[in-house]
């Protein structure tokens, strides 16, 4: 059992942050990575070392391994946690830092490697009985074979790509004519995104609901879920809101959820803190749909709900530590809810939007908390994910953590930029979401821009003046397009969390 001393933190922003104060608390040492462009960021001004990986694009600094494991052996680092995103789900990463003599914080390279391809979890998976999808859980390449699949199981059918994910290499067939095109053009996107063109089919589900389980594991062969969160309300097959527990789950549906879970995790005899995702169809008859071997994005709201810190938790197990609690020590309580505070349009098809924090004041008060890696007057990458915060609320039941998150909402002053809180407001106000029946189609069937309220003039106001000041001549363009609630701007993003 080894103790460890010191951390470097392989990731940036918000993530960086929330993973060293759980390490400061627990008395570790931390050593934060940072690109050009990240600088001045709070995750770097936080830790107690700070080294410069390479230049603003991630794949010169946040992506360069080697640079990473250079720092790290050059602070005399014992471990590496990798956030989310960037090298978390990197296999090789994950044997490199092992090999160079370091604690990767997550799980073994092997079990990376068997949940980083759908094909091969669903075959892990398959020998513990997990439900899954109807569908064949193989690569197919020849198209009478698909044809008789999908005749057998019936359409509409989903193409799905082995690697990766955030909707690439995924096509809908709802008819027999469509199949060989809309094949070979998803192992085509499969092939340009991931590598690995790779392709299978399933049935598809018409009306889904995307609910995960978080899962913990030891190197002691222990494993336990706790419970699940529900991840249905998506733009772009991206998560934008997520809550715990699901609306919809009895307390059978929720044991047999998260039983399946740690079979799932112990089929690839997993350790370190996961996510088993499954799709929920309308009859709540649940398939296992694939594993994040990672910290997940909206890790706070289980967070939140069962008073467990999962960052601690995955130092212990990385440690060596066998969990200090059992299924039965574990227990729900109470409500949470997260929203993605990304920098993106919603009056404009959730367009990404780039700029300077003119105002940036965080709601505060009872249940509420804000992981994010920005202060006011920083400017907003656009090499990285969009993702400016994590609005969370907490309440003694969903009534009371979403009147939390409303009000939160209507606190957080942002101005400089477009945010996804408009969103937020209208899904909180919105019946299909207060009653718990809505699924991954929200977004089509309830939404379009002209349902948001409108920005206040008083803000309209207070970005023109601002813009008017110190950054009338950088920002002046933007500052018209703001006044119009509508951007055309266009950048491109690495979408790095899903």
């Amino acid at each position: 059992m080894q103790k460890i001393k010191k951390v470097l933190v392989a990731n940036r922003g918000e993530i960086a942050l929330r993973i060293m104060r759980s390490l400061k608390e627990m008395g570790i040492k931390t050593v934060a990575v940072f690109s050009e462009a990240d600088r001045l960021s709070p995750h770097v001004q936080y830790a107690d070392e700070a080294v410069c990986a390479g230049p603003a694009p991630s794949s010169a600094s946040y992506l360069n391994s080697s640079k990473i494991l250079e720092i790290a052996l050059q602070l005399k680092a014992d471990a590496i946690h990798p956030g989310y995103g960037f090298l978390s789900e990197n296999e090789s990463f994950a044997r490199q830092v092992g090999e160079a003599g370091l604690i990767f914080i997550g799980p073994s390279a092997e079990s990376i490697k068997i949940m980083g391809s759908k094909l091969a979890a669903k075959e892990a998976a398959s020998s513990y009985n997990i439900p899954m999808v109807p569908g064949i859980n193989k690569p197919i390449t020849d198209i009478n074979e698909a044809l008789s699949i999908t005749n057998e199981i019936g359409y509409p059918v989903l193409i799905k790509a082995s690697a990766g994910g955030g909707g690439k290499g995924m096509r809908i067939v709802e008819k027999q004519e469509e199949l060989a095109e809309q094949l070979e053009r998803a192992s085509s996107e499969a092939r340009s995104a991931f590598g690995d063109g790779s392709v299978f089919i399933e049935k598809y589900i018409a009306s889904p609901k995307h609910i995960e389980v978080q899962i913990l594991g030891d190197q002691h062969g222990n494993v336990v879920h706790l419970f699940e969160r529900e991840c249905s309300i998506q733009r772009r097959y991206q998560k934008v809101i997520e809550e715990a527990p699901s609306p919809v789950l009895n307390q059978e549906k929720r044991m047999a959820i998260g039983e399946a879970a740690v079979k799932v995790a112990k089929s690839c005899n997993y350790y370190g803190a996961g996510t088993v995702e499954f799709i929920v169809d309308e009859q709540l008859n649940f398939y296992f749909l694939e594993m994040n071997t990672r910290l997940q994005v909206e890790h706070p709201v289980t967070e939140m709900i069962t008073g467990i810190d999962l960052v601690k938790e995955q130092i212990n197990i990385a440690e060596g530590k066998p969990l200090s609690f059992k299924q039965e020590d574990i227990t729900l309580r109470g409500h949470s809810i997260e929203l993605r505070v990304y920098a993106e349009d919603p009056y404009n098809n959730f367009l990404p939007d780039t700029g300077k924090l003119i105002t940036y004041k965080r709601p505060q008060g009872p249940g509420i908390r804000v992981d994010d890696g920005f202060e006011e007057s920083m400017e907003i990458p656009v090499f990285y994910d969009p993702m400016i915060a994590k609005l969370i609320t907490y309440g003694k039941d969903r009534t009371e953590a979403i009147q939390r998150m409303k009000r939160a909402i209507s606190e957080y002053k942002i101005s400089g930029i477009m945010t996804t809180l408009p969103f937020g407001a209208y899904v909180m106000d919105h019946e299909e979401f207060i009653s718990g029946k809505f699924d991954t189609h929200f977004v089509k069937k309830h939404f379009s821009p002209d349902k948001l309220v409108q920005p206040a003039d008083k803000d309209t106001e207070e970005i023109a003046m601002a813009f008017a000041g110190t950054f009338f001549h950088e920002k002046n363009e933007h500052a018209t397009l703001k006044s119009s609630s509508a951007t055309t701007e266009t950048s491109v993003w690495k979408r790095r969390y899903f």
